[in-house]
């Protein structure tokens, strides 16, 4: 588990990419931003899809098939002290990696942690996240 130390070292670079994204808008290296296409043939390949949202927006909404759940930010805004450690567990620095969020910020913030703070090479954010993949009409699987 993430110790306190840490848990309040990692929200404050969380915060500090947020506000340098709400600043530059720029990715980082190592960032790609992806399209729903994109998506469809990363998932076909096999590279990991994970759903950054809360269980009530999964539950809203349905998600794409395939992906895998893990809550980035809570309801109260707050990072669970086990995503790090079960993020990272699962996909190595090196592994090709796809992130969505409800709309693409979330998973651009965790992305550009991921590879600028972590040192991750293939990070896929895509960027207009739930919002974007439904309204272009595609498909979503619900529990």
């Amino acid at each position: 588990m993430m110790g306190m130390k840490m848990r309040r070292v990692f929200l404050r670079l969380i915060g500090a990419l947020l506000f340098s994204l709400a600043v530059t808008g720029a990715g980082a290296a190592g960032v790609t931003e992806i399209g729903n296409e994109q998506v469809r043939a990363l998932l076909v390949s096999g590279v990991p899809l994970y759903d950054l949202r809360r269980p009530d927006e999964w539950q809203q909404t349905g998600v794409i098939a395939g992906s895998r759940r893990l809550t980035f930010v809570d309801a109260a805004g707050q990072v669970p002290p086990d995503f790090l450690p079960r993020l990272t567990s699962a996909v190595g620095k090196d592994a090709p990696v796809i992130l969505v969020c409800r709309s693409g910020n979330r998973s651009s913030v965790l992305s550009r942690y991921l590879v600028e703070k972590l040192g991750y090479t293939r990070v896929y954010n895509v960027s207009r996240g739930m919002v974007g993949w439904i309204g272009d009409g595609r498909p979503v699987v619900r529990d």
